[in-house]
């Protein structure tokens, strides 16, 4: 399209999210249930990034990548939901253009940030348990600093570029976002520019960002699974198997979920069937992530009953 065609068109200043259709009369039950949600979350994951920064017990490799994915959940989290509270609560489901694309430039970069960090934690499970006598050397605190901030870097690093695509996007056409969260792919089908560059561009990085991890991961679990199939005694299995199930279960969910919904076909008929799978990787695994790690977790469960025991022995004494 020429300049001046452009000209002649008005364009979109705001959007409108549809998130889960007209639901007026479900607005405070959905309100009240997405704010404990969100408090659960908040509150659930600083927690356990408390303990594991306090509890010198916990200053390990495999706790400090739990401490930062804690901290990458409730920022992850934080992005979704309180846009979603506001529109509970006020009924007013327009957010402006750059609102919307600041939207996806956090979650897109928590996001890609997330499957790197769960690949490293995955990793940091191979060694312990199929390389036990080398996995001190390996996994020094110097590589566990490199490998966390390296998936934060390239998370934003790679969500920068994609983002700057989108920005320059021109929206003249209809403005409603079939979803309850600004993300790329209703982004680029309200956009009347050419997206055939940035939908490749973000192919690219959707497979460099999702989908290797995602198979590093599983072939990081095929050897765990194998080493601890031929461990004789049936304690030390429980006992391996337990240190990696809880990290199984959460890839399984995030990662799991992402792949469907972006390879999912984008057909009328299923689009409420996508925004169930995206609730699961935006808001459900956020919630579950603490309750997981703490309840299934002896260490994680032990230091933070030390710690609700100190804070009420600190609060009886008025110290």
């Amino acid at each position: 399209m020429e300049k001046g065609e452009w000209d002649n068109q008005t364009s979109v200043m705001e959007f409108l999210l549809l998130g889960m259709g007209n639901v007026s009369t479900l607005q405070t039950p959905l309100f009240l249930l997405s704010l404990i949600i969100y408090l659960v979350t908040v509150v659930g994951n600083s927690l356990v990034t408390v303990v594991v920064v306090a509890d010198q017990h916990l200053h390990t490799p495999m706790y400090f990548f739990l401490g930062n994915l804690s901290s990458l959940e409730t920022c992850y989290s934080s992005t979704i939901l309180p846009r979603l509270l506001v529109t509970f609560l006020t009924g007013n489901r327009t957010i402006s253009v750059h609102g919307c694309i600041a939207q996806f430039y956090f979650f897109g970069s928590l996001a890609t940030t997330e499957c790197y960090l769960l690949a490293m934690m995955s990793y940091d499970r191979y060694l312990a348990i199929c390389q036990p006598l080398l996995y001190a050397s390996l996994m020094t605190w110097k590589v566990c600093l490199q490998t966390v901030a390296g998936s934060w870097l390239v998370g934003f690093l790679v969500t920068t570029v994609v983002t700057s695509f989108v920005s320059q996007l021109k929206f003249c056409g209809p403005k409603a976002i079939d979803h309850f969260f600004c993300d790329l792919t209703p982004l680029l089908a309200l956009s009347c520019s050419d997206t055939r560059k940035i939908t490749f561009l973000s192919f690219t990085v959707s497979f460099l960002s999702g989908v290797l991890p995602f198979l590093f991961t599983l072939a990081s679990y095929v050897c765990i699974i194998a080493a601890i199939l031929r461990i004789s005694s049936s304690v030390s299995r429980q006992k391996a198997f337990s240190t990696c199930s809880s990290h199984l279960i959460v890839v399984t969910v995030f990662c799991g979920t992402l792949i469907i919904v972006y390879l999912m076909p984008r057909t009328p008929q299923l689009r409420q069937l996508n925004k169930v799978f995206s609730f699961f990787y935006t808001v459900l695994t956020p919630l579950v992530n603490p309750l997981i790690y703490s309840l299934r977790n002896r260490e994680v469960r032990e230091a933070l009953k030390k710690a609700f025991r100190k804070a009420l022995a600190c609060t009886q004494s008025s110290c």
